[in-house]
């Protein structure tokens, strides 16, 4: 008599077979992985840049995503052009994407305009001629990206022509999606602030090794510098408050009871006490109150100085 196991066999969890080859890694090695291409990013882009399009630009880290990568590209959103690319010896698959202000700014300086006046341009899918002059800053970060990775042979990155995100093909259901990891970086040209990622699967991250093309002797000034870009991103990036007010403590009976139109008295007596906070982080002690039409917060005290209220943010 033969005995159906069909019940006893499992799907193999893909994040653990994932991990187990070496194609999925932890968030920290990640971080620290992101944050050494950051710092070379942060030491050649700008002067790649200056040389292929003229003009000055600011980088700085944003920080890192790690998933699916069809989810990473999709996590880009509209108004972002994208480019496939490969670098023989280190990665056959991988992908640059950029927000269209910044390179739609680009456009406007090379046309003459003084990039210190140029406004903030809405996103929008980028005409053919605004992706040719877009491609040599694709062309140039692949090129940082080369040096960095050292790949054996010395070959040049193949950079596909690119193309706006709502223009990208959906991805083949029968080909298996691949953990990935999203390097972001934010990219500056006078007051546009906008930002590249470069998304490579983790299979490729993780047995990467950078080499900075300035060793890792980096002087004290130079950490210094990319400290204070750290903070002047940080000081550039919209930031979400939250304030919370005391209410007067009631039973669970009361609580239990409570109905629409009923009111709990706050706390205090007279100025309300509320603190602000951002990031999970205690920020600002403010007293509740009222402007025409709104309600608002007026601080009253704060959590550390200027710079401790930045790493907190940070952090």
């Amino acid at each position: 008599m033969s005995m159906n196991t069909a019940s006893n066999i499992h799907a193999f969890d893909k994040r653990l077979l994932a991990r187990m080859i070496g194609a999925l890694g932890d968030d920290k090695v990640i971080d620290r992985l992101a944050l050494e291409l950051a710092q070379i990013f942060d030491e050649l882009l700008p002067g790649v840049l200056r040389s292929e399009t003229g003009c000055d630009v600011t980088i700085a880290y944003a920080g890192f995503r790690a998933g699916l990568r069809n989810e990473l590209v999709a996590g880009l959103g509209d108004g972002v052009l994208i480019g496939d690319l490969s670098l023989r010896n280190w990665c056959t698959d991988f992908q640059i994407g950029c927000d269209s202000p910044v390179l739609i700014a680009l456009v406007e300086a090379l046309l003459g305009a003084e990039p210190a006046g140029i406004e903030e341009p809405a996103p929008r899918s980028l005409s053919k001629i605004e992706i040719d002059v877009a491609l040599p800053v694709f062309h140039g970060i692949a090129e940082v990206l080369r040096i960095a990775v050292n790949a054996p042979g010395g070959f040049e990155p193949v950079v596909g022509r690119p193309y706006n995100s709502a223009e990208r093909a959906k991805p083949d259901p029968a080909l298996e999606d691949v953990y990935a990891a999203s390097i972001d970086m934010t990219i500056g040209l006078g007051p546009v602030l906008s930002t590249f990622s470069v998304i490579v699967p983790q299979s490729t991250l993780l047995k990467t090794r950078f080499v900075s093309p300035k060793g890792a002797g980096k002087d004290q000034n130079a950490k210094t510098e990319w400290t204070e870009q750290l903070e002047e991103q940080v000081r550039r990036s919209a930031v979400a408050l939250e304030a919370r007010i005391r209410l007067e403590s009631l039973t669970l009976d009361t609580i239990a009871r409570l109905q629409a139109g009923d009111v709990i008295p706050f706390h205090d007596g007279q100025d309300v006490r509320v603190e602000v906070s951002a990031n999970g982080r205690d920020l600002y002690v403010c007293e509740f109150g009222r402007s025409g039409s709104k309600y608002t917060v007026r601080v009253k005290d704060t959590h550390g100085s200027e710079q401790d209220i930045l790493r907190h943010i940070m952090s």
